[in-house]
C-alpha cells in the first residue's frame, strides 16, 4: 500500500492538562490518530482523557489503546463511545484487547477468547441500537450511534490474530517491527479473514511501535521497558534461542505496577540488538529509514508510543518522529 497513516499512543501518565497539550501537538504536527491507554490503577482515567482531547482537537481520530471487556463491561464501553461519537461523528475507534496491566493490577486474569468474542458481539449490538443478550436478560442503549464505530482488536498471539481476522474492523498488531514478524502476523490474520469469507485487504492494520527519537542520546534505552512487555506477549512465531533467554529474564523481573515504566527492572535485561526488532529508536534519519521499510509490508498505520531519553520528553519524540513521517 502506497499510503500510510501515523498514530500516537498516549498513556495518561501525566496530569490532564499535559495530556491535552500532547494531543494538540500530535494533531498539529500531522498524526491522524491518538490512542489513549486504559489502565485505571497506574494511569489517569482513559475516557476522561479522550473526552478532553476531543474537546481540544478538531480532526484527529481517538480511541483506547487499549481497553478491555473485564474492567469495562461491554454496555459501559458502548455508552461511553456512543456519547463521544455523538459529539464528534466519525472520530471514534474502539481499541480493545483481552486485558493486560488493567486486569493484572486488579488480581484478575485476561479474558478468554470465548468471552472476548461474546463481549464484542454484545458491544457491537448495543452500539448499533440493537438488543444484546446477557445472562441477566436482554439490554439496549437509548442513545445508540447514528454511524458505525469501528472496533480494532489488539492482538499478538496466533489465536488472537486469527480471531481478529474473523471479526475486527481493524487490528492493532503487537508483534515487533521486523519484516518476518509482521509477515507471520499477517498470515494468521489472513487465515482468520478467509474463514469468515473476508479478505486481508478489508482489515485496517495498525502496527504498535514503542519509539524514541534523539539526535544526541541513546534512544534505545528509552524503549526497553516497553520492548520487554511486547516480547513477553504470546507471539505468532517462535523466538530464537537468544531471544528466549531474554524472555526468561523478563518473566523473572516483570512488575505490572511498573508497566511501561522506563526505570523498571525488566528494562535492564533488554539488549540493544533486541530493540531493533521491536521498536523504532534513533535519529530522525534512522526513523525515516524504518518507516520506509515498514510501509512496504502493507501496514496501513504506524502508531508510535513515544518515550524519551533521560532529561527529554514525550513531546520531543512526537515532534521528532513527525519530521521522519514526510
Amino acid at each position: 500500500m502506497s499510503t500510510c497513516e501515523f498514530g500516537v499512543g498516549l498513556f495518561p501518565t501525566e496530569p490532564l492538562q499535559k495530556m491535552i497539550h500532547l494531543a494538540k501537538v500530535s494533531e498539529d504536527v500531522g498524526y491522524s490518530h491518538i490512542w489513549v491507554g486504559d489502565s485505571h490503577l497506574i494511569w489517569r482515567e482513559a475516557y476522561i482523557n479522550m473526552a478532553a482531547m476531543m474537546l481540544n482537537t478538531s480532526k484527529v481520530k481517538l480511541g483506547t489503546g487499549v481497553t478491555n471487556p473485564l474492567t469495562r463491561h461491554p454496555s459501559v464501553l458502548a455508552s461511553g463511545y456512543a456519547t463521544l461519537e455523538e459529539y464528534s461523528p466519525g472520530r471514534m475507534i474502539v481499541g480493545i484487547g483481552l486485558g493486560d496491566s488493567s486486569v493484572e493490577t486488579m488480581g484478575m486474569k485476561p479474558s478468554t477468547l470465548a468471552n472476548f468474542e461474546k463481549s464484542l458481539a454484545q458491544m457491537r449490538a448495543i452500539l448499533d441500537g440493537k438488543e444484546a443478550e446477557l445472562p441477566t436478560g436482554n439490554i439496549h442503549l437509548l442513545h445508540p450511534c447514528a454511524n458505525k464505530v469501528p472496533i480494532y482488536i489488539a492482538a499478538s498471539g496466533p489465536k488472537m490474530l486469527e480471531l481478529s481476522g474473523r471479526i475486527a474492523d481493524g487490528i492493532i498488531v503487537l508483534v515487533g517491527i521486523a519484516d518476518d514478524y509482521i509477515a507471520h502476523a499477517k498470515e494468521k490474520i489472513a487465515a482468520g479473514a478467509k474463514a469468515a469469507g473476508r479478505k486481508l485487504e478489508d482489515i485496517n492494520l495498525v502496527l504498535w511501535v514503542p519509539c524514541a527519537v534523539s539526535e544526541t542520546a541513546n534512544a534505545k534505552d528509552a524503549v526497553k521497558a516497553h520492548v520487554a512487555r511486547v516480547v513477553a506477549h504470546p507471539l505468532p512465531y517462535v523466538l530464537d534461542p537468544n531471544e528466549q533467554k531474554v524472555l526468561e529474564e523478563i518473566r523473572k523481573t516483570y512488575d505490572y505496577y511498573h508497566h511501561m515504566d522506563q526505570q523498571a527492572n525488566h528494562a535492564e535485561v533488554i539488549p540493544d540488538w533486541l530493540v531493533d526488532k521491536f521498536a523504532i529508536a534513533g535519529t530522525v534519519a534512522e526513523c525515516k529509514a524504518q518507516i520506509a521499510r515498514i510501509k512496504k509490508t502493507g501496514i496501513q498505520q504506524i502508531a508510535i508510543i513515544p518515550y524519551s531519553p533521560p532529561g527529554g520528553s514525550r513531546e520531543e519524540t512526537i515532534r521528532g518522529f513527525a519530521k521522519a513521517m514526510g
